[in-house]
């Protein structure tokens, strides 16, 4: 394709032109190969030929001379930018010398190992004998795989569950291991990293039980803190290498605003229906595409909108992918895509790792991912063979988005955001110490392995009666396998099957604390393009079954928040406003849904639920809003709640300006008045238990959260406030009361500036 005729074509449409609101010119970068280790064994050297591999990237070259050299090595570099050959030569030329070895590859997703998989078997090389280990692995076959293959590809939910807990079956596996490989590492962030934190530990403590001395390799997107996060992860040293030298075609990325449809309310058009027309100016100009989008029921929409308009035979060339559909299903969405069946899907960030999905020209991203890791990972997925692609980023009808079409320099020239994880958050760590004691009975000196806090977590474990000390050493005695009581993916409970009442047949999953917002009785689902009402939520059974429908509307959930300050760990002024850290208890409680038109986003009606309250303690950052400085913004008693309702959701939009996450991993509370801190506060947390490290950075961020919501709201051309500025698509209270002027006026004065 020609992204730059594409781009003047669209431009030149009418009312178009004010919609492309930045292009960046990402020039081509020519190959530069330094020749393969002297060290390489012929076999490797012939078999690499036979692929048209004659060199290396000066970064892969940097990476496996430290791999030689013995140290442990994190590789943050590009899309396609070769990875995952560092790793896989660093293990075929250690067990071409040496056949006893064994290796251990771990994928965030089942799809990613059955793909890297393949790229071993191109090897051709037969000392290596590779194979996936993971929960859709037949059982049958995993004797067989225990006793002959010496490259176990998994993911970190096996581990977890299935390979440490029988870890005696694995001993030689152990005892000869040789190479620890986490690839996509960036992945392992929040309360996940967390978990593969704690999971790595456990792993590293039975590979010394075993005998075992493996060097740990972990691949990663360009990330800010590409070292911290591997010392994390893993508790060891690691050296880096982040300079990406491998080539690239010149790729043009491109900002895309959606019109206003009306300038007095700011209301744009919605990303989901922009990136179905601009997807589907695409493919019908038969140009291979993936649209990236943020939630599952857009990737969904996307799709829809778009095969309504293609002619026939197009129409069956576009398809969605996302988390939640079964194994085979997926499967068959990547080999059509990858084979060219598929000129187009829409996808959610599961297509956003490494699967080869073949060579695509376009990628399309509904709205900003929540870190410019993420970003750059998905505009890569087009132009992976060196020729021209295009990118664009459609920017969502929020504040974050409009934040950085305006500041097109946030997006491309500031370096990449650090990735955040907790593996001290007792929620966590406390689970993985029982399932280590369950695992071998833990020593003494062998509690600092999980780091600080670990004390304490033996310590409430203990009187609780789950850990007991016998000479010496800590053993297990609960009833039941800890390890089926943690859940890696998240802190919030078990999975919910998403059922079809008529067949029986399973659609998908959702977890526990967000079936409460999403699969409730009543709710519209969304499953490959057919819609779906949930018929009823049973938390006791785990199930939500669901029946097809044609409902005209979707359905938005009401719910009740109140948080509780348990504890301040930090306080500090924030220019002129008092700012606090802690820990605090927030109960939630889904008390109805809105049923909203499809076509005019009008509310049809409110119904009422009857679900339990959630409860969470977590970490927050809070602002207190002392009477003077209300005083002295002009905020009477009636402007003020809709003054810091705004505010508060202004901010949590920004807030991935600061810290890695997406908006839907924290929440938000503002009110008048406070039982805990007596003042009218405004309080931001992690949406995990025990916090996820997002709230912190948010109060680390200082001043510059608070100035780049003061200017998303105050540049914002509407009226009276919108999704753009301070209008949130997950507020319980249906977005009411919001008073725009109030939060200019409020976010002035925390600032200390004028307003007007």
């Amino acid at each position: 394709m020609d992204p730059r005729r594409f781009l003047q074509d669209l431009a030149r449409l009418e009312g178009n032109e004010a919609c492309l609101a930045h292009v960046e010119v990402l020039a081509e970068r020519d190959p530069v190969l330094e020749p393969l280790p002297d060290g390489l064994p012929d076999l490797l050297r012939s078999r690499l030929g036979l692929l048209g591999i004659e060199g290396l990237y000066p970064h892969q070259r940097r990476a496996l001379d430290l791999v030689g050299a013995g140290s442990n090595v994190v590789v943050a570099t590009g899309t396609a930018s070769g990875k995952t050959l560092v790793y896989n030569l660093a293990f075929a030329s250690g067990v071409l010398r040496d056949e006893k070895r064994t290796a251990l590859y771990l994928f965030p997703t089942k799809a990613l190992a059955r793909d890297q998989l393949r790229q071993v078997r191109d090897l051709k090389l037969p000392h290596v004998k590779a194979a996936v280990y993971d929960g859709d692995t037949p059982q049958p076959e995993r004797p067989l795989i225990r006793r002959n293959a010496n490259l176990v590809m998994t993911n970190p939910d096996m581990l977890h569950a299935s390979i440490l807990p029988g870890h005696a079956r694995w001993g030689d596996f152990l005892l000869r291991l040789s190479l620890v490989v986490v690839d996509e590492a960036h992945v392992a962030r929040g309360v996940f990293g967390s978990h593969v934190a704690m999971i790595l530990r456990r792993l590293r403590r039975l590979i010394a039980h075993y005998g075992g001395q493996p060097q740990f390799v972990l691949a990663s997107a360009t990330i800010g803190n590409p070292t911290e996060l591997a010392e994390r992860l893993v508790g060891l040293p690691f050296e880096e290498e982040a300079e990406d030298a491998s080539p690239r075609g010149e790729k043009l990325f491109a900002l895309w605003n959606p019109p206003l449809v009306d300038e007095e309310l700011g209301l744009r058009r919605s990303a989901v229906s922009e990136t179905s027309w601009l997807f589907r100016q695409l493919v019908e100009k038969e140009v291979r595409t993936i649209a990236f989008c943020r939630t599952r029921r857009s990737a969904e929409l996307v799709a829809e909108f778009a095969r309504r308009e293609l002619p026939g035979m197009l129409k069956r060339r576009v398809k969605a992918y996302r988390a939640g559909y079964l194994p085979e299903e997926r499967r068959e969405l990547e080999r059509a895509l990858a084979s060219g069946e598929l000129l187009g899907v829409a996808a959610t960030n599961a297509l956003e790792l490494g699967i080869d999905v073949g060579s695509l020209d376009a990628a399309l991203l509904a709205g900003y991912p929540g870190t410019r890791a993420s970003m750059w990972q998905q505009a890569g997925r087009a132009g992976r063979r060196g020729e021209p692609s295009l990118a664009v980023m459609v920017a969502q009808d929020d504040p974050l988005d409009q934040y950085l079409v305006g500041h097109p320099e946030d997006v491309f020239h500031k370096p990449p955001e650090a990735a955040v994880i907790d593996p001290t958050n007792p929620y966590v760590m406390a689970p993985h110490i029982a399932c280590a004691a369950m695992e071998q009975p833990l020593a003494a000196g062998e509690i600092e392995l999980f780091g600080p806090g670990a004390s304490d977590s033996v310590a409430r474990l203990t009187d609780k009666g789950f850990l007991v000390e016998r000479r010496g050493l800590l053993h297990y005695r609960g009833r039941e396998s800890p390890h089926r009581s943690v859940d890696v993916r998240s802190a919030t409970g078990h999975l919910i099957a998403i059922v079809e009442e008529e067949t029986g047949g399973l659609l998908g999953t959702v977890d526990e604390a967000r079936s409460h917002y999403h699969v409730h009785t009543g709710a519209v689902y969304l499953h490959q393009g057919e819609q779906f009402e949930v018929s009823k939520l049973d938390l006791e059974g785990k199930v939500a079954l669901v029946r097809r429908s044609r409902a005209e509307y979707y359905t938005q959930a009401r719910d009740i928040t109140d948080v509780e300050v348990s504890r301040t760990i930090e306080e500090r002024m924030v220019e002129e406003v008092p700012a606090a850290f802690g820990e605090v208890r927030v109960t939630r409680q889904v008390v109805g849904y809105q049923r909203k038109s499809h076509l005019t986003n009008e509310v049809i009606d409110l119904v009422e639920l009857s679900l339990p309250p959630q409860n969470l303690t977590t970490k927050a950052l809070w602002w207190l809003l002392p009477g003077p400085l209300l005083e002295r913004a002009a905020i009477t008693p009636a402007v003020l709640p809709g003054a810091i309702h705004a505010a508060e959701h202004a901010a949590i939009g920004l807030l991935p300006l600061v810290a890695t996450c997406d908006r839907w991993d924290v929440g938000g509370l503002s009110t008048p008045l406070h039982p805990d801190t007596g003042l009218a506060t405004i309080f931001i947390y992690d949406g995990y238990p025990g916090g996820a490290g997002i709230a912190e950075r948010g109060y680390r961020s200082g001043i510059r959260l608070l100035e780049a919501t003061l200017e998303t709201v105050r540049q914002c051309p509407c009226a009276k406030g919108c999704p753009s500025c301070v209008q949130s698509p997950k507020c319980g209270n249906g977005n009411e009361p919001l008073d725009k002027q109030g939060a200019v006026a409020v976010l002035s004065a925390m600032l200390g500036r004028a307003w007007g």
